[in-house]
């Protein structure tokens, strides 16, 4: 009665027996494949650049706020980041696994709200804003006016062209806002205006093109930018 030995667990319906049949077939030395081909490697590997760039960014722009590295240095390093994003995003599998940029933060729990807006915009801060000393008088503001105005001229003239991918007109517009913020540090009329359409080119694919209803839009609103640049000359 008493010559069982009793185990040293409490047994229950669900208890787990290790088969020494199956622990015979696992090597712990061998390494697991997370996946199958070359081509998802290097697919998910991408995803993984995107997701670093994103936290990397979000810590670079607390940085900036902060005043923790110079401007020098927050443009260069947020440059770089930025043509790292767009550069592994130009993949066509990368981007349909991505998907966008709120999808792909919901799947990967990011927060992350400062790089978000960032890669929305598509311009380091240092750019997208407007100098605390911008050029004044002299030959040197002369040229800055010089080229704002060409900037715009430049940029109305694609339009005009039929130039209406995003590849063509993001780079124009952006010519546009770095220029007249070399100018002045003043608002004006219609500046919001082309930082909308900077986040709206910027969140659309290389070879995307505007519709003709935004044509008119663009076409108008940077005309009213371009006006509201020159009163803040007078």
């Amino acid at each position: 009665m008493y010559g069982a030995r009793q185990p040293a667990y409490a047994p229950t319906p669900y208890s787990y027996t290790p088969s020494s049949t199956l622990s015979a077939s696992i090597s712990l030395d061998e390494e697991v494949r997370l996946t199958s081909t070359n081509a998802e490697r290097d697919l998910y590997d991408s995803l993984a650049e995107i997701y670093s760039v994103i936290v990397t960014l979000d810590a670079l722009e607390k940085a900036y706020i902060k005043d923790s590295i110079t401007e020098t240095e927050y443009t260069s390093a947020c440059d770089r980041l930025l043509k790292q994003y767009k550069a592994i995003l130009s993949d066509e599998t990368v981007a349909r696994e991505f998907k966008d940029l709120d999808t792909f933060k919901f799947e990967w729990e990011m927060e992350c709200p400062r790089a978000t807006e960032r890669l929305k915009i598509g311009l380091p801060a240092t750019v997208e804003q407007p100098l605390h000393n911008p050029a004044t008088g002299g030959g040197a503001a002369g040229k800055d006016i010089s080229a704002a105005t060409e900037n715009f001229i430049n940029f109305l003239d694609a339009l005009e062209l039929g130039l209406l991918a995003k590849d063509s007109l993001h780079p124009l517009l952006a010519d546009v806002i770095q220029s007249v913020n070399k100018v002045s540090d003043k608002d004006f009329e219609g500046r919001g205006k082309i930082v909308q359409w900077l986040i709206t080119l910027n969140q659309m694919k290389a070879s995307e093109e505007v519709s003709k209803d935004q044509v008119g839009e663009l076409k108008f609103e940077i005309r009213q930018a371009y006006h509201g640049f020159k009163a803040t000359l007078e």
